[in-house]
């Protein structure tokens, strides 16, 4: 037995710390011994919520046990997202308690009676939620209250608020500041980073934040990580700004609305992606971000997250209404959402893409430039850069001329440097069964598959697509290849394309 081990040297509620470099992600974990005395006495079993605290820090975790010597008596160990919000160092003491009781959940459990949110209702939970006072459970609860009755407009401003409030804010030293944003559910449709870089090729300042995916191969932040750093904090975040007028980090590492990415990873796990989360979501990163002026891309496909045109308006109306409530010019274009963009769907894959575009390669994927262009132009005429009806040529320009690509190699060497894509190990050709014409391409199937081969965790990983609708195909032509690194993956992802009907020839 290690001297440890003897139940009397502990102090009172009073464990000692240990770090065994454990990943929950985000989730505050903690491991004790189960015959722990402390564990006895406070009547603490595994999965329960507890409060440690040592000098004026406090967290709330969840608590597994084990039945073993890997901890001594009166060790804890701490998952790495505890360890760093604790702030402790191997062997400090930690005070064990139960929490206090969570009235915010109450709050909760009302809305699913029917009871609406006020102000100080919605900024109790998110307080609660940013403080991880909140189990996976409790999130999925609020997840899935908000997304099964939709919220009105003032509960969307409140939670917007809030999820604003719960994290930093940026300010910067100009009266313009652009952004733009794709509602999702289109694969491929990777036109932020060549946004970015042609906006702030004609002067104008975008800090852009990115989300990692949610439910699809790839997210922005996914996308542009294969090719420069992205987790930067506040201060490298402004230093890239300030010297190139641009960036695209991911979100997370700057701490705006970081509630949210609290409750898109637990989104993630339930497959879900709700209408008011999306416009909280969205809209309190942009406006945490600093920025004044934002352009919105919303496809609209019979397999794209927005499926019909009024559905589209009805999501535009309360983006706009949310927007103006913080003073945001928001502009929203209602876009093709009915077949992916680009070839490549998946981090890497993306990444070709849009080097292609910039570097102006004979092969470039034409769709995907010209919707870069259209937002970027739309967003150069809403921040009065460019005359109306002139935006578009204008940023067509800063991709003629290389501008764009100078700057975005810029961008990415402030931002640590720029890399290659990687390639993926295996790859599998999926090809057409019969001649014909290329009559639908389900979205939705499409990004299974890339999934499936292992994206976005791969980052090489997911399918280059070889075909558009209106295409005609002879039998045996090659419509999709499956990337992945490993064989189980790019098996799990050809079975499922075989069984499925994801690009229809008639």
């Amino acid at each position: 037995m290690r001297h440890h081990d003897r139940p009397e040297e502990s102090n009172g509620n009073n464990l000692r710390a240990r770090r065994v470099a454990l990943d929950t992600h985000d989730q505050l974990v903690v491991i004790t011994r189960r015959d722990s005395p402390v564990c006895r006495s406070e009547g603490f079993s595994a999965h329960a919520r507890v409060r440690l605290q040592t000098g004026d820090r406090r967290i709330i975790a969840t608590l597994y046990q084990i039945d073993s010597e890997l901890l001594a008596l009166d060790e804890i160990a701490l998952s790495e997202s505890a360890w760093e919000r604790l702030q402790v160092n191997e062997g400090d003491l930690v005070h064990i308690a139960h929490p206090q009781p969570l009235d915010s959940l109450g709050l909760v459990r009302g809305r699913i009676y029917g009871k609406s949110l006020g102000r100080e209702e919605m900024h109790q939970i998110i307080a609660d939620i940013s403080a991880g006072r909140y189990a996976d459970i409790h999130l999925s609860m609020f997840l899935t209250v908000m997304a099964a009755r939709v919220p009105d407009d003032d509960e969307l401003i409140h939670l917007t608020e809030a999820m604003i409030n719960a994290g930093d804010r940026l300010r910067w030293p100009r009266d313009i500041i652009a952004d733009k944003h794709s509602v999702g559910g289109l694969p491929g449709n990777r036109t932020t980073p060549l946004v970015v870089a042609m906006v702030t090729a004609c002067g104008l300042w975008m800090p852009k934040t990115s989300s990692r995916a949610i439910t699809s191969p790839a997210g922005t932040a996914d996308t542009m990580e294969t090719l420069a750093p992205v987790d930067l904090d506040l201060d490298q975040m402004r230093a890239v700004i300030e010297k190139e007028g641009g960036c695209v980090a991911w979100g997370g590492a700057v701490r705006l609305s970081p509630v949210d990415d609290m409750l898109i990873r637990v989104a993630r796990l339930m497959d879900l992606d709700a209408e008011g989360q999306m416009v909280a979501s969205v809209l309190s990163k942009k406006v945490a971000a600093g920025a004044t002026h934002l352009v919105l891309d919303i496809p609209v496909g019979p397999t794209a997250k927005v499926r019909s045109s009024e559905e589209a308006e009805e999501l535009s109306r309360r983006l706009h209404s949310v927007a103006e409530a913080f003073d945001l010019k928001l502009r929203i274009l209602i876009t093709d959402g009915s077949e992916p963009v680009g070839r490549g769907i998946g981090p890497a894959l993306e990444a070709r893409d849009l080097l292609a575009v910039l570097r102006n390669d004979a092969d470039q994927p034409a769709d995907l430039r010209r919707r870069a262009v259209r937002l970027a132009g739309a967003l150069l005429e809403l921040t009065g850069t460019a005359e109306q009806g002139c935006g578009e040529e204008m940023a067509e320009s800063t991709l003629t001329d290389g501008r764009a690509w100078t700057k975005f190699q810029a961008i990415c060497a402030a931002q640590g440097g720029l890399r290659e894509p990687p390639l993926a190990a295996r790859r599998h050709e999926m090809a057409a069964s019969d001649a014909g014409e290329i009559v639908s391409i389900d979205n939705r199937r499409l990004a299974r598959v890339a999934k499936l081969a292992g994206a976005p965790g791969a980052a090489a990983a997911g399918l280059e697509i070889h075909v558009k609708l209106g295409d005609h195909v002879d039998a045996g032509k090659v419509l999709y290849t499956i990337h992945a690194e490993t064989a189980g993956e790019l098996n799990y992802a050809r079975e499922f394309a075989e069984t499925n009907g994801i690009i229809k020839i008639a």
